[in-house]
């Protein structure tokens, strides 16, 4: 419908109030959003007969505003945006207030070129306010002639804009309820645990997308369906009278964990254990409950897992406690007395220890009763074989490793010293690392820090390093293949370990412990140790220490015949100083050898055991075996003696 006042040549002095306000309410009264404002622009610019009029919705952050609709001179300007720096708007949106410039605009906005283009005259613009007096935009109407201060323009212009006030509100109040149903839909979606919504008789209305998973089942089978179907038969009761104690409870506490949980039950059989919490609530007077279910199959699994490798660490130390009674070193002599002194001194401290010793002398066995005696006896003692671990792995083996840090690094790997935190870390065979290595070692005895292989990123540990050689390392400083400042920070506190033939008597002692142990194990009895037995075991030279005891007595053990160990099979032939093969306590009964000659004969049984088995060193048929030796013990001895393969 055109008003009567659309003709621009008629003054606004004659606008019929009557004829206005009924083109506002037949232009807008059936349309809502983007129509509700073009309608409400097309009528405002016809009743106030202006060449334009415009609603605009306002960007605070920006300070801009984006045209709802735009009419000018007889079309819709699309996509209208504009900067409100220097134009007539911001005014508008500065003061809050209805802005009216009735002649002559151009003097006032003189670089307004969008003014200057349109040959605009006057002006009248007022906000558009949220309920707590936000700028949501504005409504305004420009002309080619003079808008005349008159109070029946500015009451019909206010009723227009406080219609497109009430749009704007209500078109902002819909977002907000769209976007918040949208979250809570995400929220509801991107959960992990199953939610449930149910009705008052306890059947299914609304299901996540977990809870489809959970159940393996679709949503489409479990909406309308009875949720007591889903869950045991006893927990469908108990179902029923928690829903009953929760609206017992006042508005704001109707909510509950399910004690015990539920047992879930799949469509398909399958049935899970549960955690679960129960809520009500009411809407339209109606009541609902809300369920929210996890799985606790899986973590059930790890527990009892956790458990059973606790239980395994039991036993596996009690087996260790076993090989070593109350963890202590067997024998009376004073060399060992004074070992024992040192290690009661020691273990208390935070002290890092160096022992000392030939191989097999029991430097792990001290190793461990120093960690038992200490504060962190709670917290894992850590062995690493230095001899053990190729040079190219042994700073990954240290301090572990990031993906991708080198070739087949596909993921990332804890190091030893980072699995010690707090606890301790025994270095066997320490004078057998590279130089490279001694020096990343000196920095975690030094700074208590290092960095991963492949990682900028530097750790901090609380490890005490306890380290064993059977190398004189001083001697190795001299030589330059040992660090003489890691020397230093080794040997804080040293315990030297002595060679089982320094020991004197507590060959036989440990002799018979062994005897009674393997015994016990092998379901066999054994008479004890005659004199003839102890004198054959306290002449033989041991180079191979206790290891190499314990394994002289094992042999005994099993070819022992009617209950008497059969020493003639276990102990080794040793050459003769005529290089005779014959055996050591028969040939040497009563003589006394220097160490120089022990090197020799030391020296002469490897090479005897080399040339029987091909210079094959480990394995089942190499010469480690044959001495009852570890192969890296073997190869340390043959270091130490210059034995080489010959070309």
């Amino acid at each position: 419908m055109t008003s009567p006042l659309a003709d621009p040549s008629r003054p606004l002095q004659d606008l019929e109030t009557d004829v206005a306000l009924r083109a506002i309410l037949e232009g807008t009264a059936t349309e809502t959003g983007q129509q509700f404002f073009a309608a409400l622009v097309l009528n405002l610019s016809r009743a106030l007969g202006t060449h334009g009029a415009w609603v605009t919705e306002y960007f605070p952050e920006t300070r801009r505003l984006r045209a709802l609709a735009f009419w000018m001179d007889g079309q819709w300007v699309k996509d209208y945006e504009v900067d409100i720096s220097g134009t007539p708007c911001e005014r508008v949106i500065d003061t809050a207030k209805l802005v009216h410039f009735p002649d002559r605009i151009l003097e006032i906005f003189p670089h307004d070129e969008e003014l200057r283009t349109i040959d605009a005259v006057s002006y009248m613009g007022v906000p558009i306010e949220a309920v707590d007096g936000r700028i949501l935009g504005h409504m305004a109407v420009i002309d080619r002639r003079p808008i005349p201060e008159e109070p029946r323009v500015h009451a019909i212009f206010k009723i227009f804009a406080a219609r497109a006030t009430a749009e704007l509100r209500r078109m902002r109040a819909e977002a907000e309820v769209r976007e918040r149903e949208e979250k809570v839909g995400r929220l509801l979606s991107s959960a992990m645990d199953a939610i449930i919504e149910l009705d008052d008789q306890l059947c299914i209305t609304r299901v996540n997308p977990a809870t489809e998973k959970t159940f393996q089942c679709g949503e489409d089978k479990m909406i309308g369906q009875d949720f007591r179907r889903f869950v045991s038969s006893d927990d469908a009761d108990r179902l029923i009278s928690l829903a009953c104690q929760l609206d017992r409870r006042p508005e704001g506490e109707q909510s509950l964990w399910i004690p015990g949980g539920l047992t879930a039950c799949c469509p398909g059989g399958h049935s899970f254990p549960a955690e679960a919490t129960l809520s009500r609530f009411e809407m339209h007077r109606k009541k609902f409950t809300t369920l929210i279910l996890r799985n606790v199959h899986d973590r059930m699994e790890a527990e009892e897992r956790i458990q059973s490798l606790t239980i395994e660490t039991e036993l596996l130390r009690e087996e260790l406690q076993a090989l070593h009674p109350n963890g202590t070193l067997i024998g009376e002599s004073q060399a060992l007395q004074q070992v024992l002194r040192d290690i009661a001194q020691v273990a208390a401290t935070n002290t890092t220890v160096l022992i000392m010793g030939e191989t097999g002398t029991g430097k792990e066995l001290v190793a461990r009763a120093i960690h038992t005696a200490s504060r962190r006896r709670e917290r894992p003692l850590i062995i690493v074989n230095c001899a053990a671990i190729p040079a190219t792995l042994i700073e990954s083996e240290f301090f572990g490793h990031e993906p991708g840090a080198f070739t087949g690094a596909t993921k990332k790997r804890e190091g030893r010293f980072a699995m010690a935190d707090n606890g301790s870390i025994f270095l066997d065979e320490v004078g057998e690392l590279p130089l490279e290595l001694q020096a990343k070692l000196l920095r975690v005895l030094q700074e208590g820090e290092f960095d991963s292989v492949g990682s900028s990123r530097t750790r901090k540990v609380d490890v005490r390093v306890l380290a064993a050689t059977n190398r004189d390392l001083a001697a190795s400083v001299k030589q330059g293949t040992f660090r003489e400042d890691l020397y230093y920070r080794l040997n804080v506190f040293p315990v030297r370990l002595p060679p089982l033939r320094e020991r004197g008597d507590d060959v036989v002692r440990l002799a018979s412990v062994f005897a009674q142990r393997f015994a016990t194990k092998m379901g066999r009895t054994l008479a004890p140790l005659t004199a003839s037995e102890a004198r054959r075991l306290q002449t033989y030279h041991w180079p191979g220490n206790v290891r190499e005891l314990q394994n002289v007595i094992e042999r005994a053990v099993i070819t022992a015949e009617a209950g008497k160990l059969n020493l003639d099979r276990a102990l080794p032939e040793v050459p003769s100083t005529q290089g005779v093969l014959v055996n050591r306590p028969a040939s040497f009964s009563g003589v006394i050898l220097s160490a120089k000659e022990l090197e020799e004969l030391e020296r002469a049984n490897i090479l005897r055991a080399l040339e029987t088995t091909k210079w094959k060193v480990a394995g089942e048929q190499g010469a480690a075996s044959l001495l009852g030796l570890n192969a890296s013990t073997l190869s340390s001895r043959m270091k130490a003696l210059k034995i080489q393969k010959p070309r």
